[in-house]
């Protein structure tokens, strides 16, 4: 059997670092994929965005992504689906499917944004991102 998730994007939000209790660290971060067409009928360009919760547990990954990955910056993932169950606030049952790395199974590559050896990023002002991915859009 295989749970393969493969994903080129770009990421809506700053990456949201955390620690755990027990001195590992993770990082969520969203991912906008956006597929464009020409209306066949009213030859009009439409587009439509698909949002992707991204959760990353490799210690590796982790640290790459703290120093090097930023809101707009396009990404290639390969990681595995996973459904969690959770209770909300009102006691209720929800659940959330997301695209997991970890461990070596995972894949991060940087397709835009600094060249590789370069210095980390750096505290920086609020800058617009791409049409398609605004904070307002991001349904997490």
């Amino acid at each position: 059997m295989l749970n393969k998730v493969t994903l080129i994007g770009n990421v809506g939000k700053e990456p949201e670092i955390r620690t755990l209790n027990n001195g590992g660290r993770m990082a969520n971060l969203s991912l906008a994929t956006t597929e464009s067409w020409k209306d066949k009928q009213t030859g009009e360009r439409k587009e439509k965005t698909e949002w992707h919760r991204i959760t990353v547990w490799s210690d590796a990954l982790v640290n790459v992504i703290e120093k090097f990955v930023s809101r707009g910056d396009r990404l290639y993932i390969e990681g595995q689906l996973e459904t969690r169950k959770w209770q909300d606030k009102d006691g209720g049952e929800r659940y959330t499917t997301e695209v997991v790395l970890k461990g070596f199974t995972g894949t991060l590559q940087m397709l835009s944004g600094r060249p590789q050896g370069s210095a980390p990023k750096v505290e920086k002002p609020a800058q617009a991102a791409p049409e398609a991915i605004t904070e307002d859009s991001i349904p997490f």
